[in-house]
């Protein structure tokens, strides 16, 4: 072959490998990505609250109960998105939601519950970001389902939607209530 033309054919196939990755990598499911806390113990902690930062927290309070951990920002443009669908699935009472505020500002939080409504029972300050990494958190909002026995059964990456919520946690919370009854 001439060395002219495989100056050209490298960077052709290179540029096809790249696009054949690309390709298959769009069809992946972007909302579930993969945690290895599934069936595991959710890390236990303990931080100050967002309402009261003289009051502290700790998810062992919610031991024997299955709950959600829902990890949000001020300053995440999904988190305002989801906050809604928060609000409606917090008025259905069928888990106790625990607001995970990650890497924000105190006041920042505090403002936005007041003025946007507060669909948690207790919201966590996790200001340098610790509890989140225990979690393994990629970004906010993020979204665990904690089972009665303390352990991660579900997690969902992206905004919350009610469709969301009914076709991945709801089955899953009747199928634990239904096992316990």
């Amino acid at each position: 072959m001439k060395r002219g033309m495989l100056r050209f054919l490298i960077p052709a196939v290179f540029f096809g490998a790249l696009i054949t990755v690309f390709y298959f990598s769009l069809g992946r499911d972007k909302e579930t990505l993969p945690s290895p806390l599934i069936g595991k113990p959710a890390p236990v902690f303990e931080l100050p609250t967002v309402e009261d930062p003289a009051e502290k927290f700790n998810n062992r309070s919610f031991a024997g109960q299955m709950y959600l951990v829902n990890v949000w920002a001020t300053w995440c443009v999904g988190c305002r998105q989801e906050h809604g669908a928060l609000l409606e699935i917090a008025s259905r009472n069928e888990v106790p939601i625990v607001g995970l505020n990650w890497k924000d500002e105190l006041s920042l939080a505090q403002r936005w519950l007041r003025e946007l409504g507060n669909p948690y029972v207790v919201n966590a300050f996790d200001a340098e970001g610790r509890v989140a990494i225990d979690f393994g958190v990629y970004g906010a909002p993020e979204t665990f389902l904690i089972d009665a026995q303390g352990n991660v059964i579900h997690k969902h990456a992206g905004p919350l939607t009610a469709e969301i919520w009914s076709r991945d946690f709801l089955p899953l919370i009747r199928n634990a209530k239904g096992a316990s009854s």
